[in-house]
């Protein structure tokens, strides 16, 4: 495989994983983020830093884990950004959720530099981040997806190509996030509903996961909340971004998603208890509220 120099900007949950994957998979990494915390994590795992300038302008792949549209494009194209550092021929990894609309505007203007764009959201969390299985969602020229593949193969077990524009891989985000997102709050709700019947949450985990109505966030987040451990790994506040996301581009599609709405709703009413920087297990606690009802520990 190809030893690529990489910048990874955003050294959050997913991003560690990330640059420490690329750097399990042999490239030059360096990693930036405006939590000096986060860099000193990254470099105590053997990755670097330094000039952001600098860096970029030798970087063969850029991959940005940062949190959402705004975030991105100000990291690109801001009063500081990194595109018009990079040379021509190199690649955008973008993997932040976003608009499919988004997507194709930043490719458009990534076009304007000659530097390549590739529409890659991540899937699969920080467990599979740290272990370089993630699942990447991506569209883009072919000339970006050989651009980045090298890295693509570090960081991830599945690479999924969507066609030749930007925008297809946010679309599939979309759809998977709409799922991630109803099944979180689906959890919350069945497992509440479970207690109220008398039956212990850690039980309502083990059968339920045994039968047809389980699903991997029910198993996931449902564990989570036997456990009482509501690291926000994946925080309430997230799923106010992502799934209004959703709902923008259902909208823009006049399409129709009412149980992305009422998922929604769960969120908004979590973060509304002041519970927004909890692990998004925590929605259980707004049906737990309503119906009177404690969690474990």
């Amino acid at each position: 495989m190809a030893r690529q120099v990489v910048s990874v900007f955003g050294l959050g949950s997913m991003g560690l994983g990330v640059a420490c994957s690329a750097l399990a998979g042999g490239h030059d990494v360096f990693g930036f983020d405006i939590d000096a915390q986060s860099q000193s994590n990254f470099i105590a795992r053997g990755g670097q830093t330094g000039d952001i300038k600098n860096t970029v302008a030798k970087s063969n792949v850029v991959v940005s884990v940062v949190l959402n549209g705004a975030q991105t494009e100000d990291l690109l194209f801001g009063a500081e950004g990194v595109v018009p550092q990079m040379q021509a021929g190199s690649v955008v990894v973008s993997c932040a959720t976003l608009a499919p609309e988004t997507a194709q505007r930043l490719a458009d203007k990534c076009d304007d530099y000659q530097v390549l764009y590739l529409d890659s959201p991540i899937s699969g969390g920080p467990v599979k981040a740290s272990k370089g299985t993630l699942t990447i969602m991506a569209s883009g020229p072919t000339a970006a997806f050989d651009a980045a593949m090298p890295v693509l193969r570090s960081i991830s077990e599945n690479v999924y190509n969507l066609g030749e524009e930007a925008g297809p891989g946010s679309a599939m985000k979309s759809v998977n996030q709409l799922l991630a997102g109803i099944h979180i709050a689906a959890m919350g709700e069945a497992l509440t509903f479970g207690i109220s019947q008398g039956i212990d949450a850690a039980s309502i985990v083990e059968i339920v996961s045994k039968c047809t109505g389980t699903s991997w966030m029910f198993e996931s987040r449902g564990a989570n909340v036997v456990d009482g451990d509501y690291t926000p790994y994946s925080a309430i506040n997230i799923w106010l971004k992502d799934l209004g996301i959703v709902l923008d581009v259902a909208k823009a599609s006049q399409f129709s998603a009412p149980l992305t709405a009422a998922a929604l709703q769960q969120f908004v009413a979590a973060a509304g208890q002041g519970l927004g920087g909890e692990g998004d297990a925590a929605v259980a606690k707004v049906c737990a509220h309503n119906a009177n009802i404690k969690l474990p520990k």
